[in-house]
């Protein structure tokens, strides 16, 4: 296939000019695409946080490793630099829907800025989007229309802090949704914990420590097909415990058994489980079981 056409966009200013959006402040805007012009689609990487709410089918949209087929009220959350762009033939497209776009600058030394980090939705894949109801949509809408108003307010001392937590408000309401699209979705998460199981316990089986390594939640995230932060998330919202905690657990009780190998000496097992050095099997399964391996041994 040939290689895709990245096309960067570092400022509000250059993604308004492109819509022929008017730009109402330089750090932060709200975009109603029914009143912008055609684009050419082109996979492009912006210098800002971009949310995007989608009201009809648009195509094929390339995100990291995956294209996706866009449902109709879905929002996707792109991080700064990250590329994202929809894949079709060079012609121009009228886009449906709404935006918000803000730069990091505008969140540095607020609460926000030091908690975005949390709002892990960012670093999902385009496949992990949040589809939502009728409800929550008006809810978005509301969100983007209150910041708005506030672009439209002349520029006073309070300006920033009435942007930026509306847009924090914006960001925990999504947090809410997909904690109902997890719950909403349950027969498709046992599905993901199901074969996370399996892939864990095939790799314990395998050689695959000796070659790879201690096993990895990146690892097996990508051989669901999810971002680790999704697949993180969902981990801990479904089984209470982080994915590294629960590979952590099955190591602990796989090593229960190899450990009562009379063949085996306790650093053959820790390289067998992927530990580069035996003392860190043993400061974890210490911290697991409250005594070392070679006392667990001596016990059993």
């Amino acid at each position: 296939m040939e290689s895709l056409k990245v096309e960067k966009i570092e400022t509000i200013a250059e993604y308004n000019k492109m819509v022929n959006h008017e730009t109402l402040h330089p750090l932060v805007s709200v975009v109603d695409f029914s009143k912008s012009d055609v684009i050419c689609q082109y996979t492009r990487a912006f210098g800002f946080y971009t949310v995007f709410l989608k009201d009809v089918m648009c195509g094929d949209m390339h995100y990291g490793k995956n294209n996706y087929d866009y449902q109709e009220g879905t929002l996707v959350f792109i991080a700064p630099e990250q590329t994202y762009g929809i894949v079709n033939d060079g012609s121009y497209i009228k886009p449906a829907g709404h935006a918000l776009l803000f730069h990091p600058d505008l969140i540095r030394g607020t609460g926000l800025g030091k908690n975005i980090k949390d709002y892990t939705f960012f670093s999902y894949d385009v496949h992990e989007a949040l589809h939502l109801s009728e409800r929550e949509r008006e809810i978005i809408l509301d969100c983007f229309s209150n910041i708005k108003l506030e672009l439209e307010q002349s520029i006073d001392k309070h300006s920033k802090s009435l942007i930026v937590n509306n847009i924090e408000l914006f960001l925990n309401y999504c947090m809410r949704f997909y904690d109902r699209q997890f719950v909403t979705r349950d027969h498709v998460n046992q599905g993901v914990i199901n074969k996370f199981e399996t892939l864990l316990n095939e790799y314990f089986k395998s050689e695959k420590p000796k070659t790879l390594g201690f096993p990895m939640v990146n690892y097996f995230a990508e051989k669901l097909n999810l971002s680790a932060n999704y697949f993180g998330d969902l981990i801990k919202k479904e089984l209470g415990i982080s994915a590294q905690e629960f590979i952590h657990n099955t190591l602990i009780e796989v090593a229960k058994e190899r450990i009562l190998d009379p063949e085996k000496s306790i650093s053959e097992v820790s390289y067998d489980l992927g530990f580069k050095y035996p003392q860190h099997f043993t400061r974890l399964f210490k911290n697991k079981m409250g005594l070392s391996p070679s006392e667990y041994k001596i016990l059993n």
